[in-house]
């Protein structure tokens, strides 16, 4: 079982992610937008693009970082989340989606980014 300190690290990296990317410009439009098929950490709006922001966590950059864990199964689950999201919200399907990573590295309360835009196409 992790400690307490690890298991709150993830809400902990998210918020800090969110306020990191609202900084830079995009809103906020949904957060942990779950279904049965699994979950969004960040629905955001940049533009007239919708950005689904899958963000990973890791304390090092050992067995190849954050950003290496975003394997091709876990983006099926964010593709067909993506899907119920647009089933039940039909007006964001009007812009063009775009799937980014947000690796975090280093302490959770102020955390290291590393933002793979478009990181892999739907």
């Amino acid at each position: 079982m992790k400690p307490p300190a690890a298991r709150d690290a993830g809400p902990r990296v998210e918020a800090a992610a969110r306020d990191w990317l609202e900084a830079r410009g995009l809103q906020t439009v949904a957060t942990n937008f779950r279904s049965r098929r699994g979950e969004l950490d960040l629905v955001m709006r940049e533009g007239t693009e919708l950005v689904i922001v899958e963000v990973r966590y890791r304390a090092g950059r050992s067995h190849g970082g954050a950003a290496a864990s975003v394997d091709a199964r876990k983006q099926r689950r964010l593709l067909a989340t993506a899907g119920w999201l647009l089933a039940t919200r039909p007006a964001l399907g009007r812009l063009r989606m775009r799937f980014d990573v947000l690796a975090a590295s280093g302490e959770p309360e102020a955390p290291d980014f590393e933002w793979l835009r478009d990181a892999f196409r739907a």
